[in-house]
């Protein structure tokens, strides 16, 4: 298998402010690929590589450690009393799932979603222009990505961007209308995503970054079991997941 195509561009950013912890500073290694070949796309997505579009970023910071890829495994979480009752207080909710779309009904979705954001967890809110978007959660997804779309009646209240790879999937990033937040939207997501690898047989979803003093990143700690990775290996290292 060809993990290194020739059309590969590698870059690195100038360290920065680090937008999840106070006081650090950060700095991302990305490596741009068109027309990835799915094997590459799930050898990097093990070692924690994180997509967005054509895009593959990973912490590459120094002297901090507090960005934890971890995942969670699929196969033995407990669908206990508490995920019934998510699924029951959402059974008026359709969803569909098919290839990355835009339209302007999820221009406008994530623009709520953002400024909602901005004023709940303090995020930095800014429009997104259709290009962007189209960069960012439609290009580079070959045949694994796909979106999960919500629906109450006709209306889109929630879009759910997932890859899927050879042992799981890959959440990529949700966004849903806060109007609806008492219906538990984001769980609603991560428990539809459980059952999507059970059927397909595959055990784990892969959550991206877990940082334990980050109000928007810990909450993934608290879907066990799971495991977390060991440093950043590169290609030709293995995997190691613990």
């Amino acid at each position: 298998m060809e993990l290194t195509p020739p059309n590969i561009v590698e870059f690195s950013t100038l360290e920065s402010k680090c937008s999840y912890l106070e006081n650090k500073r950060s700095r991302m290694e990305y490596k741009y690929i068109e027309n990835i070949p799915i094997d590459l796309n799930n050898a990097l997505v093990k070692r924690g590589w994180r997509r967005f579009g054509n895009y593959y970023s990973r912490p590459q910071c120094s002297n901090c450690q507090e960005c934890l890829n971890l995942r969670v495994d699929a196969q033995n979480f407990n669908l206990s009393k508490s995920v019934r009752r998510t699924f029951i207080k959402c059974s008026n909710i359709k969803f569909a799932i098919q290839k990355p779309t835009i339209s302007a009904e999820h221009l406008e979705l994530y623009d709520k979603y953002h400024k909602h954001m901005e004023q709940k967890k303090g995020w930095k809110h800014y429009s997104i222009k259709p290009q962007t978007y189209m960069e960012l959660y439609v290009n580079g997804g070959g045949d694994f990505a796909r979106e999960v779309l919500y629906f109450y009646g006709s209306t889109l209240i929630g879009v759910d961007l997932i890859d899927f790879i050879d042992d799981g999937i890959s959440a990529i990033y949700f966004f849903y209308d806060p109007n609806f937040h008492k219906l538990s939207l984001g769980r609603l997501s991560m428990y539809q995503q459980i059952l999507f690898a059970r059927e397909q047989n595959l055990r784990w979803i892969y959550l991206g970054y877990y940082v334990k003093d980050c109000n928007s990143l810990n909450y993934k700690h608290q879907y066990k079991p799971h495991q977390i990775l060991q440093g950043n290996p590169s290609l030709i290292e293995p995997a190691i997941w613990l």
